[in-house]
């Protein structure tokens, strides 16, 4: 059973829903192949993604509200011979023979370092992660799921979704538009577990009333920012956090969230290695039985078993040889007051090779002088920002994300030199 919004969709609804969506897309008729969905209802989207899998294909999520040109590249960029936007009558993008061996989630990367690319995983492998979280993370059992993220992205569709119908319980799909419409559910709602972006976690955080708790919450994608997850951990009685990557589905688990970095133990279906120590950081790569991945992040393993994240390998800014790690610079920087949002990205120089660069955001305007009379007694010389600049708002993706590649390209181009901002050079 699930819940979307206001509405109960029992067993029996999905059961004929995935006989319907069969006969009306013609699904009973094509070849198993590569489908993609962009639906804009989250219940039209889940009867035609039970459907595709009860058949043994593989499915592309599209998020919802994609606009059509849009959602036909990303089907075509990964191969998708069928496209189904909002409609059961699907569009033939070409001509595909029948899929080799069993049915495959697709997922397109983030993008967040390169060129987003499709990711296929077999549905026995989210089986076997699934398993893997159930047996691992316990503390969620006694509560409600509430899923207020994506159902499109693994985070919503896997450990919300999916995991919560493997124990049995009837997750809750709730819109994210209205984070006062969120605030009044989850009170509704007997002890939530609210999955959503950290982005999401931070606003609801700030419209609590004064002594006022969310039961608890999950927050992924990215690593919260100082400021940001000392406001979330002290208004949710319990706080987790999970770590993974498109290729190898979650990772690690953290049932008690202390430390913005650290991101959890590490799952029983994986081995992960990684660095010594926070002075000795190396890649995180991630293995099971099939495959190794690696996820091009710097981290180490405590000898408790947790795995600490340090920064993405391409996020790292090489000053004179000396290594500057973005979050360190955005932390400082968002200690500040006023200070709400904050992005640090290298820029080419000519004498220490790279550079620091920042830019953030306030809701008043803050001299960039300041902001760097301030680092200058929270960072190391060589952490300092060498240029800073105030923006309306720090571009982050849906998902709270930041990609640092496209900030600095937003940068080169001009996008953030409007007249009303002064740069501190």
């Amino acid at each position: 059973m699930i819940t979307i919004d206001d509405t109960l969709y029992d067993r029996a609804h999905f059961d004929s829903a995935t006989e319907r969506c069969i006969k009306e897309s013609g699904l009973d008729r094509r070849q198993p192949a590569r489908y993609a969905v962009c639906f804009a209802n989250t219940v039209d989207w889940l009867e035609l993604f039970f459907a595709i899998r009860s058949i043994g294909a593989n499915v592309l999520p599209i998020f919802p509200g994609t606009p059509y040109p849009a959602a036909r590249r990303l089907a075509v960029s990964a191969g998708c011979g069928t496209l189904f936007y909002n409609s059961l009558q699907a569009e033939l993008l070409s001509e595909q023979e029948a899929a080799a061996g069993e049915g495959q989630l697709l997922q397109m990367s983030s993008g967040t370092t390169g060129t987003p690319k499709c990711i296929a995983r077999n549905w026995s492998e989210i089986d076997r992660e699934i398993e893997s979280y159930v047996t691992a993370f316990r503390a969620p059992e006694a509560m409600t799921p509430v899923v207020a993220c994506p159902t499109t992205h693994s985070y919503g569709l896997i450990c919300g979704i999916l995991v919560a119908l493997r124990r049995g319980q009837t997750p809750v799909i709730l819109n994210t538009a209205n984070p006062k419409y969120l605030l009044r559910k989850l009170k509704e709602i007997d002890r939530p577990l609210l999955y959503s972006s950290p982005a999401i976690l931070h606003t609801l955080a700030g419209l609590l009333p004064s002594g006022e708790k969310i039961h608890a919450v999950m927050t992924s994608g990215t690593v919260l920012p100082e400021p940001w997850f000392a406001d979330i951990r002290t208004r949710a009685e319990h706080m987790f956090q999970q770590y993974g990557c498109s290729e190898a589905g979650c990772i690690a688990i953290n049932p008690d969230v202390r430390s913005a970095a650290d991101m959890g133990y590490v799952l029983p279906h994986h081995r992960a290695e990684a660095g010594q120590g926070a002075t000795a950081p190396g890649e995180i790569v991630v293995s099971n039985a099939t495959t190794a991945v690696r996820t091009q992040d710097l981290g180490y393993l405590r000898e408790d078993g947790m795995l600490v994240f340090v920064s993405r390998m391409d996020d790292t800014i090489n000053v004179s040889g000396l290594n500057v790690y973005p979050k360190d610079v955005e932390d400082a920087v968002m200690l500040m007051p006023g200070i709400s949002d904050a992005v640090a990205f290298r820029k080419p120089d000519r004498f220490a090779g790279e550079r620091v660069t920042l830019i953030f955001s306030a809701a008043e305007a803050i001299n960039p002088l300041s902001v760097r009379e301030w680092c200058s007694r929270n960072l190391a010389s060589h952490q300092l920002p060498m240029e800073i600049l105030q923006v309306g708002a720090v571009p982050r993706q849906a998902n709270g994300k930041i990609s640092r590649r496209q900030v600095a390209e937003m940068h080169q181009a001009g996008a953030f030199a409007a007249p009303a901002m002064e740069a501190a050079q």
